[in-house]
């Protein structure tokens, strides 16, 4: 197992857990952030794993972004190089990743959020993307914003920097769940119960079925969606055990392969 300073890793009944660990404000450095992507290729060579979950440590804020220290010229190159391999890591990751927004999720902290499949947060969780009220943009919202939220109100937060309460990113798709702050944690591992007690393989299928299909044309993405279905996923124990054990009236056995 790893040796992490700034993040805490742990892997429980197919659930693996990386969490910032630097509160109050779980600030991103580039010592932090290399961690972060030494705890994604771990957590990618889990082989017991279903899915990741990424939170924060403290009770108010998730991460409020990348240190500004890091900004500077000398340093910039290291650290987009750096955030972005987290992003990119997360973009191909093979199983479902959720962020557990513990509080309020700021520049990079909001688009390392964005970038997982799903998110939950707190009930006085704020997201937002300040970095033009620094004179620069968030490279990563910039791409995925636009993709979720309507384009008025992704230009609206992108271009005047401001931040946005639980309630409104529910509304407007950027959460899947809003949970009290006094039961944020057992309604977050209630919440998370639904994809555990599924198969790995049919998850990791499906995921890179949605993958692969997004952004083609229909009868494109269906072809490639077919052939995964077909001499992929129809080749695992699994769908198999999947469709017998509702044929024979009975709970599936998984043994994720």
């Amino acid at each position: 197992m790893a040796d992490f300073k700034f993040i805490e890793y742990g892997v429980d009944g197919g659930l693996v857990t990386i969490a910032l660990n630097r509160p109050p404000y779980n600030v991103l450095d580039i010592a932090t952030m290399e961690e972060l992507n030494n705890a994604l290729d771990l957590a990618a060579k889990e082989e017991d794993a279903k899915l990741v979950m990424i939170t924060g440590r403290g009770e108010k804020t998730f991460s409020a972004g990348v240190d500004v220290l890091d900004h500077t010229p000398d340093k910039v190159v290291q650290m987009i190089e750096v955030f972005h391999g987290i992003l990119k890591r997360l973009m191909v990751f093979p199983l479902p990743t959720v962020a557990a927004l513990n509080g309020s999720a700021m520049g990079g902290g909001c688009e390392l959020a964005v970038a997982c499949d799903m998110v939950v947060a707190t009930e006085d969780t704020k997201l937002g993307q300040p970095e033009i009220k620094l004179g620069v943009f968030p490279p990563i919202a910039a791409i995925l914003m636009p993709k979720i939220l309507p384009l008025p109100k992704a230009m609206e937060l992108l271009l005047g920097g401001g931040l946005i309460g639980a309630k409104e990113a529910l509304a407007l798709g950027l959460l899947n769940k809003v949970f009290p702050r006094a039961t944020f944690v057992a309604d977050t591992q209630e919440f998370l119960k639904q994809f555990l007690s599924l198969s790995r393989v049919a998850l990791i299928y499906t995921k890179r079925a949605i993958r692969e299909a997004a952004g083609k044309p229909f009868f494109e993405a269906l072809f490639n969606v077919e052939q995964i279905y077909l001499k992929e996923l129809m080749a695992t124990a699994d769908a198999v055990e999947g469709l017998n054990s509702f044929m024979e009236k009975r709970k599936p056995v998984w043994t994720n392969k």
